[in-house]
């Protein structure tokens, strides 16, 4: 029984302990008691009134509200096209039909929590990126009621996930906090797709290896990992730090 008591021990240590510590500091934080008493205004990141020529596609993540927040962000997608001052958002939620248009100000707070941008691209690039993301959009496999499943997933995460990595321009890693990106897009639970190699065990427990992303192991969503060429560290709950 040694080997099991060293993966307890691992799973400790590695995922629960700083999952534990993180909450123990998002408690002592103000949050608004509910949805409704939440801030969702514009985060005023993004300009209010857009370049008119230039095309861009942003990937934004906040923290989610309650306690979840300690644990997991909350992801979604932006575009712009190129000849228009307005913005499209694209969020899954877990009530109704999950595939939102606009559900909120593009670049507007979850819960009270600020965004951040994670990616961005603009230009020539996006304009041409900007249908085949609306057309995998369109095409999202959890996409009716009923499919949206807060964990493991598909929920939010998985959505934003899916989305990218169905994009080679745009293969991307979601922040190590959105918990419900490793859930499988497919029924396949081994895969190598744009240079990443991903084992998964239904979004519950998992390896991923990749030159961008580095070393990564997942358990119950959580995140562990570092990556060497980019000096990163990523610690469940908290998120990733780069030493470089």
């Amino acid at each position: 029984m040694n080997w099991l008591k060293r993966i307890i021990l691992f799973l400790l240590v590695i995922f629960i302990l700083p999952a534990l510590a993180h909450a123990g500091l998002w408690i002592t934080k103000p949050r608004p008691s509910s949805w409704s008493t939440a801030d969702w205004s514009s985060a005023d990141i993004l300009p209010k009134i857009p370049a008119l020529s230039t095309a861009a596609i942003y990937v934004f993540s906040a923290r989610t509200g309650g306690l979840k927040g300690a644990f997991a962000t909350h992801s979604w997608i932006v575009t712009k096209q190129a000849g228009s001052q307005k913005y499209t958002r694209y969020d899954v939620v877990g009530w109704g039909t999950p595939v939102r248009r606009n559900l909120r100000p593009p670049d507007g707070k979850w819960y009270s929590n600020h965004p951040v941008i994670h990616h961005e691209i603009h230009g020539d690039e996006a304009q041409e990126l900007i249908p085949v993301v609306e057309n995998k959009i369109s095409n999202y496999r959890w996409s009716k009621y009923g499919d949206y499943i807060v964990w493991p997933g598909p929920n939010s995460n998985t959505f934003v996930s899916t989305i990218l990595s169905q994009i080679p321009q745009l293969a991307t890693s979601t922040p190590a906090t959105a918990v419900g990106r490793d859930y499988p897009s497919s029924n396949r639970w081994v895969s190598f797709k744009n240079g990443i190699f991903r084992i998964t065990l239904g979004g519950y427990a998992g390896m991923v290896i990749g030159k961008d992303v580095g070393l990564e192991l997942n358990f119950l969503g959580l995140v562990a990992g570092a990556n060497h060429t980019t000096g990163a560290i990523k610690i469940p709950a908290f998120g990733t730090y780069s030493f470089i």
